[in-house]
């Protein structure tokens, strides 16, 4: 193996050439062209008008509060454990006496960490004049950690005093509510395993597309403020006017708006789609669909969860804005449909589209003169290629590292299950796979020590070949963003801080390593919001790195952020390089170092096989290996 060669200093550049490469200029007159899409984005602020409300309701929270207390009493009702079965059942029976009919549909799943168990959905209709519906959810399992008492016996209880009212009550038929459109009344199972059961209901009901809206119910027995949730498993979110009318309904009876995530929570939760909550997997039908909950991002404590900590004030109040919605929608259900795109404000919002194109607008400073500085190379003749060649090593390196995250992942080393979130708060978002991870660490380092041996610099480099590489770096990532728009524009707050803050490596160069390494970090802003965000909000800490690891391992991330995330690392391996002064270009023919041992072990395996192949003919080295 060859030897670290010590520090190289690069040979000093003729006075006055390409000691500045960026255009300090054309990048700041650029920004003046973002101007336009703010405009536009202001512009398109719009305010939806929540539709007319239909009656006033009653809602009987002391009652609700009682069914919680009674589900409660079976604490563990994880999905295919006996007290799973024992809920099911009483649920039929709250409503055996109403006369609504009631089916039941049993699926599978694989949840990860505890195999495939049988799960069913249970669901009481209502029907109505026409073949529109309207769902109402609550799912009834629990982790079986605790009672489950808020998490989700209340939002079951609620579901249960909802549907009463469109039933026949015992003795008092005159009281029975008729609804315009159907309504069913749904109550899934796997919904505290990341909505399995929401997301089977959504791609197999049979009359999927009839589904105008739906409104879920998850914890709402709680001493927080009633808060919405609207974002879904894709950049969707449910049309404005729904939004806007369930938060009215929310307002007439709690007497201030739900609360919502912050525009900057909205806008990360575009970039990355991810909710714990069971409107996700219909959003990305494109469906309408809201959850109601006094919860924040993560489900309550299931240790603390408890009987004591419902309260049939707040059940009381929840009850009463879903009913009175329930209602508003049932008269003006044809206006609330579809889904959308915005950043929801309250009372206003800023359209998707306009949203997008501020971002790509935002790309503009970067790609310009990103293509400035490769003109300059172009006509001073620097040498583009051997940077080229340097970048591919390295995307050939993290390439091997993320392919073989994949074959781990086909192989189950990794948790596999459904393609739900894992809840945060379990041990296998916490437990990180030591011995897959070992093994992954130490087959990347093998393919490290193969691609370093062309990659360490052996020889003073040049300012041309250092301006090289950056420029090569900067048109890669570049194309990088190219990619992210056709995928997700949103995706673009993750990757712009890179982009614009890298631009200005080859600028401080010539700086101190602390300059140069702290303008380095400052790139890494976009990723560390992700991170930071879920690290907050999920109360996943440091876990956070495993955690999304593994919505890639169970299929919930696309395998289409994969390839984007490898062009970013090399390119990110690259720039450090060139930060921490370790950067070499790829050596000519003449300065390749001696075959290393594991080059000539794949050398050797290649020739083998090319003599299995054609036996008696003389075989050379593909080119390919010698560079």
């Amino acid at each position: 193996m060859a030897s670290v060669p010590p520090r190289i200093e690069r040979r000093r550049a003729r006075p006055g050439s390409l000691q500045r490469p960026v255009n300090g200029r054309l990048y700041r007159g650029t920004w003046l062209l973002v101007g336009l899409p703010l405009l536009v984005a202001a512009f398109s602020v719009a305010r939806p008008t929540p539709l007319p409300r239909a009656f006033v309701p009653a809602f009987d929270g002391a009652a609700t509060k009682t069914l919680a207390t009674d589900l409660a009493d079976l604490p563990y009702r994880q999905p295919g454990s006996s007290q799973a079965l024992a809920a099911a059942s009483w649920f039929r029976d709250q409503l055996a006496p109403y006369g609504l009919p009631i089916r039941t549909e049993r699926f599978s799943a694989v949840i990860p960490g505890r195999g495939r168990v049988q799960l069913q959905n249970l669901i009481a209709e209502a029907s109505g004049r026409s073949p529109r519906t309207i769902v109402v959810m609550a799912h009834r399992d629990n982790d079986g950690r605790g009672p489950g008492a808020n998490d989700n016996a209340s939002g079951t209880a609620m579901l249960i005093q909802l549907a009463r009212a469109y039933g026949v009550p015992p003795g008092r038929p005159s009281a029975q509510l008729r609804p315009n459109h159907t309504i069913l009344f749904v109550s899934t199972d796997g919904g505290a395993y990341g909505g399995v059961g929401a997301a089977w209901f959504a791609a197999h009901y049979p009359f999927r597309n009839d589904v105008a809206g739906v409104i879920n119910l998850d914890s709402v027995g709680g001493s927080g403020r009633v808060r919405v949730e609207f974002n879904g498993d894709t950049p969707r979110e449910p049309s404005g006017t729904f939004l806007q009318t369930i938060a009215a309904r929310i307002s007439a009876q709690t007497g201030r708006g739900p609360a919502r995530p912050g525009a900057l929570r909205q806008l990360i939760d575009l970039g990355f789609p991810f909710s714990l909550y069971e409107q996700a997997p219909f959003l990305t039908h494109g469906i309408a669909a809201v959850t109601l909950t006094t919860a924040g991002d993560n489900p309550p404590n299931p240790l603390s969860d408890t009987s004591e900590r419902v309260r049939a004030d707040k059940l009381a109040q929840v009850g009463r804005a879903a009913q009175d919605a329930l209602g508003t929608l049932d008269e003006s259900l044809e206006f609330t449909q579809g889904t959308s795109t915005y950043l929801y404000l309250g009372s206003r919002l800023i359209r998707g589209w306009a949203i997008e194109l501020v971002l790509i607008a935002c790309l503009l400073p970067f790609l310009t003169t990103a293509v400035d500085l490769f003109a300059r190379c172009r006509r001073r003749h620097v040498a583009l290629a051997p940077a080229l060649r340097a970048f591919r090593s390295r995307l050939a390196f993290w390439a091997w590292v993320v392919g073989l995250f994949e074959l781990f992942r086909l192989l189950g080393v990794w948790p596999h299950g459904v393609a739900r979130p894992i809840p945060p708060s379990s041990s296998l978002a916490h437990d990180w796979s030591a011995r897959g991870l070992l093994a992954l660490g130490v087959l990347a380092v093998l393919g490290w020590l193969v691609a370093r041996e062309r990659l360490l610099p052996r020889r003073a480099i040049t300012l041309e070949e250092d301006l090289a590489g950056h420029t090569a770096s900067l048109l890669c990532l570049g194309a990088l963003s190219l990619l992210v728009v056709a995928t997700n524009p949103f995706a673009l707050v993750f990757l712009l801080p890179s982009l614009h803050v890298w631009l200005w490596l080859p600028q401080v160069r010539d700086g101190p390593l602390a300059v140069r390494l702290s303008v380095l970090a400052l790139g890494f802003a976009g990723p560390a919001l992700l991170l930071g965000s879920f690290a907050g909000r999920f109360g996943l800490g440091w876990d956070t790195p495993w955690y999304l690891a593994e919505l890639r391992s169970v299929g919930y991330v696309p395998f289409v952020v994969m390839p984007l995330l490898v062009v970013w690392l090399a390119g990110t391996g690259q720039l450090a390089a060139l930060a921490a002064r370790r950067y070499a270009p790829y050596p000519a023919a003449a300065e390749l170092p001696p075959t290393g041992p594991l080059r000539r072990v794949v050398r050797g395996t290649v020739l083998a096989v090319r003599n299995r192949r054609r036996p008696g003919t003389a075989s050379t080295v593909p080119e390919a290996l010698e560079g």
